[in-house]
């Protein structure tokens, strides 16, 4: 009697485990210095043209990739949806972030966009009729009140800026009305785009965007040609943080999951915070990172990846 080796199935499973680890932890670096591109582009572009070449140059990176994986016909078929959904999902927030790290530095920033699953989880709640359960409740009610309180010291303000209290306001709130834009286009998505190309999405979502937002940034266009370090970071945010992250994040869903694809939610801001503070010379303040504390408490039980005495299944963050 033969016996049949059985050297290959011990060897896959850690290979397969590494390599959704490394996503995950690259797609979080990635996105965590996608805060420091904006803040370094917003200086010398201003918002507006910084969001828009952001988008054009993603979409120059992305269309190649979706004609080579023959997904053309799809983005054809429902170019009306991506398009439209492009401007929630990239084009307001991405412009409403660059305006924001005109007054508070990236960290902050960061820290305010890990707020967008909760968002997501009250839009879904308005839309589709799915009313979170205690837990989530409670997870919602934790992360606003963390935000409250961040908001209460205005952490993370420029000490530079001259209009005080009034522009970090209005900073905080123009992050949270990006993380609300990302949780109508997840809803959106799922309506609308459910059984496409996640590649044809991606790609037509960031033409709609940069449609959207041509016109505005021409008409804002800076007088004076901004420096060659600013179109550097400009071009790292649309190629790496953009593109190449886009294409982690649907990778990462299709080898580890949505659930552990939502704890990006949590690297982002860390890698942001490690950029701000070595890259930019940020200072961080006990009092943020509490607050970030909070919100983190927030955001893990609203989602459902955090939910005691049961298993969550939850949805996968939005590309950012």
């Amino acid at each position: 009697m033969s016996v049949t080796p059985r050297p290959s199935a011990p060897l896959s499973a850690p290979r397969a485990v590494n390599r959704w680890w490394i996503d995950l932890v690259l797609l979080g670096a990635l996105w965590g210095a996608s805060f420091l591109f904006m803040r370094v582009g917003a200086a010398e572009f201003g918002a507006l043209p910084t969001a828009a070449v952001r988008v054009a140059i993603a979409t120059v990176f992305l269309i190649p990739l979706l004609l080579w994986n023959g997904h053309g016909a799809a983005l054809r078929q429902h170019w009306k949806a991506t398009l439209a959904i492009g401007v929630f999902n990239s084009g307001v927030p991405f412009a409403l972030f660059c305006f924001a790290l005109l007054s508070i530095n990236s960290s902050l920033a960061a820290v305010l966009n890990a707020t967008a699953p909760m968002f997501g989880a009250l839009v879904a709640w308005a839309w589709f009729g799915e009313r979170p359960g205690g837990w989530r409740l409670l997870g919602l009610a934790i992360g606003f009140a963390g935000v409250g309180l961040l908001a209460s010291r205005n952490a993370g303000f420029h000490a530079t800026s001259t209009d005080g209290s009034h522009a970090a306001l209005w900073a905080i709130v123009a992050c949270l009305g990006a993380c609300l834009c990302y949780g109508i286009a997840a809803s959106a998505t799922r309506r609308h785009l459910g059984g496409v190309a996640p590649l044809a999405t991606a790609t037509g979502s960031q033409i709609g965007a940069t449609l959207f937002l041509a016109l505005p940034a021409l008409w804002l266009w800076p007088a004076r040609m901004p420096s060659l370090h600013a179109w550097l970071a400009l071009i790292a945010l649309g190629t790496a943080c953009t593109g190449l992250a886009y294409i982690l994040f649907f990778r990462l869903i299709a080898t580890a999951g949505p659930a552990r694809a939502l704890t990006v939610t949590f690297l982002v801001p860390v890698f942001a915070v490690f950029y701000g503070v070595v890259l930019l010379g940020e200072q961080i303040t006990p009092w943020m990172l509490g607050c970030a504390a909070v919100i983190v408490c927030g955001v893990a039980l609203s989602t459902g990846l955090v939910k005691p005495g049961a298993r969550a299944v939850t949805a996968p963050p939005r590309p950012r």
